[in-house]
């Protein structure tokens, strides 16, 4: 197998490769290429991950390159994991909204349109290129956010793709020692849209145990929201749902608190100097400040299930084709589904219950409009993407926010250039 990365360079990268050296045997992964334009990255990344993967006895090929055409040529597998415009795009993501009101997020609300609009059509071209120069049957694995809204630009392409999201198996992970069992016993049975999913079971062994991990451990479970949220829901809502639950505590906090992307800025700056070191051969303790934990468990695994077809299940983003009653067939969602060698199927899903259809069928309506924004060029549908957005949705923050992200954004939003009309 080959497997390329686009966004080699991604400090993420060492988490990916050693998941990636963990399952080589199964893989039969004979030629891993990382790919990025930075030079830079490249070279320091690229060091690493060579280090890594010779001490964990890996005998097959290693190529870092920036020639996209060449990394993508004859792949199995094509990992997208990149940010048009890096740390620093993130940061006008998540302070644009904030100068309107608004919370600022790199994939929630306006900061996350700011970044599917210049990330959609990048990731389409580095899709045209797979298709041409893969093998026929490649898969496209994405990890590039805001990860329902482009895959949704995907496969509306026509390309073969599913993307992956680290919330799910960062669940199954916290909630395994809670039970004393193995992770690989326990089902996160997590429904919604990408970085809008509730936990409505966990299953270990097939029995469902969360109205005893409600009862015994809400307190732990509850991330950003109160506990008793919790128990009312009868369900765990992800990290993100407190964007939406607690939107004015939230906002305050950013006013006054460092942006995210200043931290991780920093983060970077302090593993890229660790990565330099000619000794290191395994991720440093570090990366787990930067975030994507358990990525590199999650990404081989989906991985291993697309190319062995052993049929696990695993929590991923895919077209909802009737899954979810309330949603379209062609909205992505993401839930759990049996992975075979032909593509994700998902599993039966119970309807939401109103007080989630309600949100869930909102930011679905905005990521529709956001996708037609970003292939298009069309000014007058991100204006109906923010408004559309629960966490926007009014007049003068929507026209406030278009002509700030366009203008912010232009050096990547080529889409929006006016077009000479020829007589």
């Amino acid at each position: 197998m080959k497997l390329a990365v686009v966004g080699g360079g991604s400090t993420y990268t060492p988490e990916l490769v050693a998941g990636l050296a963990r399952e080589r045997e199964r893989l039969d992964l004979r030629e891993l290429v990382l790919q990025d334009i930075d030079p830079e990255r490249r070279e320091v990344v690229g060091g690493l991950a060579d280090r890594m993967l010779r001490a964990a006895g890996y005998n097959g090929e290693l190529s870092v390159t920036d020639d996209l055409d060449a990394a993508v040529e004859g792949a199995s597998f094509v990992l997208i994991q990149l940010r048009v415009g890096g740390q620093e795009a993130r940061l006008s993501d998540e302070t644009i909204p904030l100068a309107c009101g608004c919370i600022g997020q790199e994939t929630t609300g306006a900061g996350g349109l700011g970044k599917a609009l210049r990330t959609v059509p990048v990731v389409l071209d580095i899709a045209a290129r797979v298709r041409e120069l893969a093998e026929p049957d490649a898969w496209i694995v994405d990890f590039t956010n805001p990860v329902g809204i482009v895959v949704r630009g995907l496969l509306d392409a026509g390309h073969r793709a599913v993307g992956l999201c680290n919330v799910a198996i960062g669940f199954q992970r916290a909630i395994a020692p809670l039970l004393g069992v193995e992770p690989e016993r326990v089902l996160i049975d997590q429904v919604g849209l990408n970085h809008l999913t509730w936990v409505r079971a966990v299953r270990v062994d097939g029995t469902d145990v969360l109205p005893e991990l409600l009862a015994d451990h809400c307190d732990e479970l509850a991330d950003m929201v109160p506990p008793a949220l919790l128990q009312r829901l009868g369900a765990i809502p992800s990290y993100y749902l407190h964007y939406f639950y607690l939107h004015d505590e939230e906002l305050e906090r950013q006013r006054t608190g460092t942006p995210r992307a200043a931290e991780v800025a920093e983060i970077e700056r302090e593993l890229l100097e660790l990565y330099r070191d000619p000794n290191l051969t395994t991720k440093p303790k570090l990366l787990e400040r930067r975030g994507g934990a358990y990525y590199s468990d999650a990404a081989t695994q989906l991985v291993r299930s697309l190319a062995t077809g052993d049929g696990e299940v695993q929590v991923v983003d895919v077209r909802n084709n009737g899954t979810l009653a309330g949603l379209a067939d062609d909205d992505v969602v993401e839930l759990p589904a049996r992975i075979s060698s032909n593509g994700a199927e998902p599993l039966p899903q119970e309807p939401l219950a109103p007080e989630l259809l309600g949100l869930v069928q909102h930011v679905a309506a905005y990521e529709r409009l956001a996708v037609e924004a970003a292939m298009t060029g069309d000014r007058d549908l991100v204006y109906k993407a923010l408004l559309a957005h629960p966490l926007i949705g009014q007049i003068p923050q929507v026209e406030e926010l278009v002509e700030t992200l366009l203008k912010e954004g232009r050096a990547h939003l080529p889409q929006f250039e006016p077009r000479e009309v020829s007589a």
